[in-house]
């Protein structure tokens, strides 16, 4: 009879050794280099293609979102909001719980697992508000005012609770309700578009443009509280009648990203590890942008930018706001993670061999798995930022410069009476990318003209077309 063969039985502190290879991956900014660097230098195709791979390994959101802002960025609206739409798909449940009850957020925040990196990402709450921004601008450009408007109230709804969860207020939002504002505008409910200004003045975030519009909209609607809104932000001269609108929405800089702080030191029975994320802020080329808007005889009228939002500063107090938590879960995961060394080192008692290598798998494991979670919304902008012309209707150049960096020539274009004009710009260093949304372009109605000409010298039935944005 053969005698029954032994089960070779596979030590402890080997089944640790095999963790350390998933537990030390590159961290999320180093995954999306490429993909950012092809962002950077202005390669749209390649860096949204890139972007949608790399990230959706580990969050489906954040492959939507960065996929999505390089696709916005290259104007193109409607594959930018489906990537958008996709990572809010992704991040649905977790919004809805926090728009019932702010602590149906912090659920996501409580996990107490090997490290952070190991969770799916679903954003931060500021990231979830931004994005909901985003896609109030992929409306935008697809000439869909109600839907930008549904979005920038869900982006407000979620920084309210945002604010709920940390008790505190940021300066943020004025973003959401800008668009808002000018989503109600475009649907002539002007009362509805003063309120967003006024929480705007509120809040002190883009002032300066929220005030010209209240002193606009009152004297517009003949309100008593004009000589207080005059009083405070100074006369606006009113529109030439019949004017044309425009309104320059900006993404200016590249927003911040997250490095890791780590400290390791030894006790008498192992070590103790702590890792968390630090915000780095990047150096920014450009300040602001100017819109020039120029007539048939030569004349501009102008506007620089202002600041809206701040992305970066944001994020950072978002990030303090949270990061006690961080460090609590960190050094909980430390001792436990020593308490484990300790039982290995313990199962090997009397096997001095066995005893050390115990001692050294666990060591190894607990440095090798205590990382920070460096995962962030790397396309978003260092701020928001914007302008708005009215201009006389007619024939007008439009023409985007930023302060620090290069300039765009829209063309020339024609505007009719009342008409909204939009342009949606983003500065990447010191390059620009700028896309009207609105008004006749004259070079190509002047090309289908002569095309109509010929056709109908010819026996064909041109017709003239109109632009719809």
């Amino acid at each position: 009879m053969n005698p029954r063969p032994r089960t070779l039985r596979r030590p402890p502190f080997v089944c640790v050794l095999l963790l350390l290879p998933a537990a030390s991956c590159a961290s999320y900014p180093l995954r999306t280099q490429q993909a950012f660097e092809a962002f950077r230098a202005g390669r749209f195709d390649e860096a949204s293609a890139e972007f949608a791979e790399a990230a959706a390994e580990e969050s489906e959101f954040l492959a939507g979102a960065e996929a999505g802002m390089v696709e916005l960025t290259a104007g193109e609206w409607e594959r930018a909001r489906e990537r958008f739409d996709a990572a809010a798909g992704a991040v649905r449940a977790l919004e809805e719980r926090a728009l019932v009850s702010a602590s149906g957020t912090a659920e996501s925040l409580g996990s107490w697992l090997l490290n952070d990196t190991v969770r799916s990402y679903e954003g931060e709450g500021y990231e979830r508000v931004y994005l909901h921004g985003a896609l109030a601008l992929c409306h935008l450009g697809l000439g869909n005012a109600s839907g930008a408007l549904v979005e920038a109230k869900r982006a407000n709804q979620l920084l309210e609770r945002e604010e709920e969860l940390y008790e505190k207020k940021y300066r943020a939002g004025g973003f959401g309700h800008l668009l808002s504002a000018l989503a109600y505008e475009l649907s002539d409910q002007a009362g509805e578009a003063r309120i967003d200004y006024e929480r705007m003045v509120e809040k002190d975030v883009g002032t300066e443009l929220a005030g010209q519009a209240l002193v606009r909209l009152a004297r517009a609607g003949g309100r008593p509280e004009l000589e207080q809104w005059i009083a405070r932000f100074g006369d606006v001269p009113r529109p030439p009648e019949d004017s044309a609108t425009i309104v320059l929405l900006a993404g200016v800089g590249l927003g911040p990203f997250k490095e890791e702080f780590a400290l390791t030191w030894p006790t008498g029975d192992g070590v103790l590890t702590f890792a968390v994320p630090t915000q780095v802020v990047r150096w920014q080329p450009v300040s602001s942008l100017q819109i020039d808007a120029i007539d048939e005889q030569g004349g501009a009228t102008s506007a620089r930018t202002v600041l809206v939002e701040s992305v970066s500063t944001v994020a950072r107090e978002n990030l303090e706001d949270r990061i006690h938590w961080m460090a609590a879960k960190s050094v909980l995961r430390g001792v436990l993670k020593r308490e484990l060394t300790q039982a290995l080192v313990s199962s090997n008692d009397g096997n001095e061999g066995g005893a050390a290598l115990a001692f050294l798998a666990g060591t190894l494991f607990q440095v090798a798995t205590e990382r920070a979670d460096l995962r962030c919304w790397l396309t978003l902008p260092d701020s928001w930022q914007s302008a708005r012309l009215f201009v006389p209707a007619g024939r007008t150049r439009l023409r985007v410069g930023a302060h620090g960096g290069s300039s765009v020539d829209l063309g020339e274009i024609e505007l009719a009476p009342g008409e909204w004009v939009f342009v949606f710009a983003r500065s990447l260093d010191t390059q620009l990318y700028a896309h009207r949304i609105g008004g006749r372009d004259v070079a190509l109605q002047a090309e289908r003209t002569l095309q109509n000409l010929l056709e109908h010298s010819a026996g064909g039935t041109g017709s003239a077309e109109t632009y719809h944005p």
